[in-house]
């Protein structure tokens, strides 16, 4: 779907004329937790600009097939130092990496590390091992287990064991002068044979790592070791559109002789505009010979001048606010139809092979970073699963998945048949290809059944079915469990092949997700609201397709439900409609009741002979509603904007 985008072949000769670097130094395996990894990099000449470079970490697996990227940083900013060393580790590393990434990030293998002259937009997570642009590249495990295909693509014909003297948790992989490797106590920041310069470090600490433009920070800085003469240096805080009319306070510090600290209160700035959240990246100037200091620390610092919409979040939903942009025509030629007849004709609109587009998985990011846009906030993306909001900045892009958002597949792709079904990398909204009812690759990339999760609860919910199986994170209240409905719906629908169903399948079913009577259930007792519509409408722009359970809900009665096989036709606009019509049954009920002939939005309640309420929901069209209660004579109370009603019913 897109052509992968490679440096320039001129910037590759100027680079590659100005100096080779090496993996030097790798500790995968650390005591305890790993939180002392890193990964050492080398220079022949000292001083030298590691922009342009990045480092790629791939997975071995454990039959040695597997050559899938799981983590990619980019090195650009950092510079070697008087050795010609760089060090990318752990916070908890002694001595201080120059930078860092998150603890237990680097696998123990067998698995490898590349060093590339290349851009991490080319190497998202599962990205296959390449030697295009390959700089330098190193297998390791610590068992005799071999990354056979990583060697394979990468070149590499020995594999290094950093467990070879069963001390994998207090050795490293080094490289020797003469390219070959040996394992031995680490010695990061060092030249592996002792020789060079002995640096002194000094670590960077922040107050906070997220700030508001209006306030203030402060950030500390800490030598290793105290300091034998005053040391004078200054900071950088740009970083793209976050400049020095964002901020101000005292740039230029002293560390006095003797002393190992100094600190300094950085004064945040409003300029009224909304520029979106930024990084500021505090970067370490002009150290004098002997220290070096971790490069580009980041502080996430929050745009106050966010824009708000006119409608509410899912846990403050709204409706009404946002109308459908669907033509007026759109679902015509279902009017009518009933059954099997009906389902086909909304997949010949959805799934039209001459209007509808696929889009690839990597645009996928940029279509939710708008369909899931916080309406409190548009800086942000909203949650599904753990209802809360999230900065549209902490995309997750390395192998963590705490603290960060991405695209959980609401019919697991391993499960629709669609996994990897599309090409990672993004190439906008003018590039497509065409799609049909039988194309279920493009399931992969569908946004209508792909929502902004956090990752932690994304990987929680795996591949389980929902209802039977997964109902969400505890304490929340599940205010997504419609929209869930709504998108297994349309995906069952638009693709052939898929099926929704009772009861809760194994988890490694294909092409068939349950529980079908919950998701009934969920479509009637959280029904669509703005949020869901603006999404509708969003994606219908990139997709040229809606969700037509979103514009329409009661049409899952009509394909999944109790109305299979009556006749649908959309309800009315306006909301004033014959009370006499308005049916409440059977009667006596067992644990669900159907309500017909209300053709707007209405609150539903239920209360008990004595004036409990026992029940309460939200209905839209035609609902059948599922409950619980104790035998016994109910009332009823139903509630539109102009209209109500009470009926009594029986519970059996």
């Amino acid at each position: 779907m897109t052509k992968r985008l490679l440096l320039g072949v001129a910037l590759l000769f100027t680079m590659f004329v100005q100096g080779q670097v090496v993996i030097n130094e790798l500790d995968a395996d650390t005591p305890g937790l790993d939180v002392r990894e890193f990964i050492e990099l080398k220079s022949e000449t000292p001083y030298f600009s590691l922009d342009g470079y990045i480092l790629v970490f791939y997975n071995g697996s454990t039959n040695g097939t597997g050559t899938l990227s799981y983590y990619t940083t980019d090195l650009s900013g950092l510079v070697t130092d008087g050795n010609g060393i760089v060090v990318i580790g752990n916070s908890q590393l002694t001595p201080y990496p120059s930078m860092l990434i998150p603890q237990n990030t680097i696998q123990n293998g067998p698995d490898a590390v590349g060093l590339y002259l290349d851009v991490v937009e080319n190497f998202p997570i599962d990205t296959p091992a390449s030697a295009n642009n390959l700089v330098d590249a190193l297998v390791y495990g610590n068992s005799a287990t071999q990354a056979t295909a990583l060697m394979t693509v990468l070149g590499v014909t020995i594999q290094i064991n950093e467990n070879i003297n069963a001390l994998a948790a207090s050795q490293s992989i080094q490289r020797r002068n003469d390219g070959t490797y040996e394992v031995k106590t680490p010695t990061p920041r060092m030249n592996n044979d002792g020789s060079g310069i002995v640096y002194n470090g000094i670590a960077i600490s922040s107050s906070a790592s997220i700030i508001n433009e209006g306030q203030s920070i402060t950030l500390t800085f800490e030598a290793d070791t105290p300091v034998a003469q005053t040391v004078n240096f200054n900071l950088s805080l740009n970083n793209g559109t976050f400049t020095t009319d964002d901020f101000s306070g005292q740039t230029n510090l002293t560390i006095p002789s003797g002393q190992t600290t100094i600190s300094t209160v950085i004064q945040l700035l409003d300029d009224g505009v909304n520029d979106g959240d930024e990084i500021m990246s505090v970067i370490v100037n002009n150290l004098p010979e002997g220290f070096i200091a971790l490069q580009n620390i980041k502080i996430r610092v929050r745009d106050m001048n966010f824009v708000v919409s006119s409608w509410g979040t899912p846990i403050t939903p709204t409706y009404g606010n946002v109308t459908t942009t669907a033509p007026s025509d759109y679902y015509a030629s279902c009017y009518g139809l009933s059954g099997n007849a009906l389902k086909q004709a909304l997949q010949d609109i959805i799934a039209n092979p001459s209007l509808v587009r696929a889009h690839s998985y990597g645009d996928v990011v940029e279509i939710l970073n708008n369909a899931d846009q916080n309406p409190a906030n548009n800086n942000e993306v909203w949650l599904m699963y753990v209802e809360q909001p999230k900065s549209k900045l902490d995309y997750q892009t390395g192998a963590s998945i705490l603290g960060v958002w991405n695209r959980e597949h609401i019919w697991p792709q391993s499960r629709g048949g669609f996994a990897n079904g599309t090409s990672s990398f993004s190439d906008g909204i003018n590039i497509w290809l065409p799609t049909s009812a039988a194309d279920i690759l493009s399931g992969h990339s569908d946004v209508h059944h792909i929502r902004a999760e956090d990752g932690q609860e994304n990987s929680s919910r795996s591949n389980r079915d929902y209802g039977s199986d997964y109902n969400g994170p505890a304490n929340t209240s599940g205010t997504w469990r419609g929209d869930v409905a709504r998108a297994l719906f349309y995906m069952a629908v638009r693709y052939n092949g898929l099926s929704l169903v009772n009861g809760n399948p194994p988890d490694n079913t294909m092409f068939q997700m349950g529980d079908l009577a919950s998701l009934l259930n969920w479509n009637s007792t959280d029904p669509s609201d703005d949020f869901e519509m603006n999404r509708n409408n969003y994606i219908y722009t990139w997709q040229m397709n809606r969700n037509p359970f979103i514009d329409h809900p009661e049409l899952a009665n009509y394909i999944f439900g109790n109305n299979f096989g009556e006749q649908w036709f959309p309800t009315l606009s306006n909301p004033k409609f014959n009370v006499s019509d308005v049916k409440v049954y059977p009667i006596p009920a067992q644990n669900e009741i159907n309500i017909s002939g209300i053709l707007s939005r209405a609150e539903v309640e239920i209360f008990s002979i004595t004036g409990t309420k026992v029940f309460s929901t939200t209905i839209d069209g035609f609902s059948t509603l599922q409950f619980n209660l104790a035998s016994g004579m109910y009332m009823l109370k139903w509630t539109t904007v102009e209209q109500q009603g009470t009926h009594k019913i029986i519970i059996k």
